[in-house]
């Protein structure tokens, strides 16, 4: 991470919501969805909020490094029909060694959209392709017991996962 990844980094994304981001799309193998209402579905409505989070970290990052989302707490507040541009803001708000926090509010032209925060973890693409790599394999193999806690160097299953250093 660069020094200049700090509180305070901000994104702004306008994006038009076209119709395959309405709820009926969202999984279309299941007839729950497709009977649904043709607004901005809430799963493609964290995309955006992830896209615009990473667009703040633009530049802020080592080559090699990448961030993954690992928690969101965001609202949906009002609906949003295709055609409309929804507006997304996010500012970092907080660095934690490897944990990004941001606060993130989304509005439309009618109403406030969605208000919460997002965490992302900066992880090492090369470490976590190779403990992906390992995943697959371990699913692959039924005899190898699955991992859970802290291992015994001390770092804890969340990070293992994401290839963050202890």
């Amino acid at each position: 991470m660069h020094a200049s990844l700090q509180p305070g980094l901000t994104a702004r994304l306008d994006y038009v919501v076209p119709t395959e981001r309405t709820v009926p799309h969202l999984l279309p193998e299941s007839d729950h969805f497709a009977r649904l209402p043709a607004v901005l579905a809430t799963g493609y409505l964290v995309g955006i909020v992830e896209w615009t989070c990473m667009r703040a970290l633009d530049g802020h990052l080592e080559d090699g490094e990448q961030t993954l989302g690992v928690h969101v707490n965001l609202s949906h507040q009002a609906p949003t029909p295709p055609g409309s541009t929804l507006t997304v803001h996010a500012e970092l708000s907080s660095v934690d060694g490897t944990q990004l926090t941001f606060t993130v509010h989304a509005h439309d032209d009618a109403d406030t959209v969605c208000q919460g925060t997002h965490r992302r973890a900066v992880i090492n693409t090369e470490r976590f392709h190779a403990r992906l790599r390992t995943r697959t394999a371990a699913h692959a193999d039924p005899a190898q017991p699955p991992r859970s806690g802290t291992s015994p160097n001390g770092s804890s299953e969340q990070d293992q996962r994401f290839g963050n250093r202890p």
